[in-house]
């Protein structure tokens, strides 16, 4: 398969800015894979769609404000860094911009508590940082770091809870779970009062998520680990509904690969933690998710090649193609599609 099988052209318009008012309000493109048809819903209508026994699959991740901003104190020359994943209490993997410049040794001063030291290079072209601090460093990044909006947001973000879903827990991401954004704690209650059960799961989304597919050939691209944990809690919950005849359903693409990763091929699901490169692409067969909600992904991204997997390149094109000619808004703050 080649990398430009997986592009589509989108105006620059429908990329989605900022997020709309009310979570639960953003429209919803509902496919079913075994009919073949879409229907132009909004994401309330979830409830449609949803049966009792089913099991919504969900990741609890909270994004940290991963983006920081550093000087020489000798030169005053400017660095940004990204922080990834974090490797032990000082150290992580880190993207650096401009790249060129971050040069081992040199320590740029983020704050009055927050300094980095820019290490080794790493493998996918970022860099081993040290952050001299002291205190607890999530607080210490929540005074002096700034929640890691994609590049293609240029407005500011008012509220920075509004990057985070209601259910956010564990601290580890530099990206939001973006299908989860959707959901509020009315709509919530509304999914468990109906029957269906909800499983939740882990995965601290780094660059393995977002990194671009620069290879000509999608299967010369690597992809980078991310840090999943899945509870025995949440595996008897999904292996019950499956023996039950119920579906599961993920929200979103991290949980759709963090579930994929632990399930044998009978499809049972594993209580598991540690780190997952996989790498869903057209042809894969899918062992734990019956259905996905996601929001719409950039061309030529591991995420769109994923969504391609659960049907296939020519459908996903279609419904995009639609997505584009009915005017919904793209990417982390726009609308979503239901596969089911």
């Amino acid at each position: 398969m080649k990398t430009s099988d997986f592009y589509y052209d989108l105006p620059h318009e429908l990329i989605a800015q900022t997020p709309i008012k009310d979570r639960s309000a953003a429209r919803m493109l509902c496919y079913n894979m075994q009919e073949k048809t879409m229907h132009d819903e909004v994401f309330t209508d979830i409830l449609k769609h949803l049966k009792k026994g089913d099991v919504l699959v969900r990741n609890t991740t909270r994004v940290i404000p991963a983006r920081l901003y550093g000087h020489r104190e000798d030169t005053g020359g400017l660095m940004e860094f990204l922080l990834l994943k974090r490797l032990d209490d000082h150290r992580y993997e880190a993207l650096v911009r401009p790249g060129k410049r971050a040069k081992q040794g040199l320590i740029y001063k983020v704050s009055d508590e927050l300094s980095v030291e820019i290490e080794t290079p790493t493998d996918a072209g970022g860099r081993i940082v040290y952050l001299h601090y002291e205190g607890i460093l999530e607080e210490v990044l929540d005074r002096c770091g700034e929640a890691p909006l994609p590049p293609y947001i240029t407005e500011k973000l008012d509220d920075k809870e509004r990057y985070q879903t209601v259910y956010a827990r564990q601290n580890g991401s530099a990206a939001a779970p973006t299908a989860g954004l959707h959901f509020t704690e009315e709509l919530l209650a509304k999914v468990r009062d109906m029957g269906v059960d909800i499983a939740d799961v882990l995965l601290h989304v780094g660059l393995g998520t977002f990194r671009p597919v620069s290879a000509e050939n999608v299967e010369e691209h690597h992809m980078h680990s991310e840090y999943y944990e899945v509870t025995e809690e949440a595996a008897e919950k999904i292996n019950n509904a499956r023996k039950s005849g119920g579906r599961i359903i993920a929200v979103g693409t991290t949980s759709c690969r963090t579930l994929e990763s632990v399930a044998d091929n009978g499809g049972i699901v594993h209580a598991k933690s540690g780190w997952t490169d996989i790498f869903i692409t057209p042809g894969y067969r899918f062992k734990a998710v019956d259905g996905l909600i996601t929001n719409f992904h950039l061309p030529e991204s591991t995420l769109l090649m994923l969504v391609s997997a659960l049907c296939s390149r020519e459908e996903v094109l279609a419904i995009y193609a639609h997505a584009v000619k009915e005017r919904y808004r793209f990417f982390s703050f726009g609308d979503c599609c239901l596969f089911i």
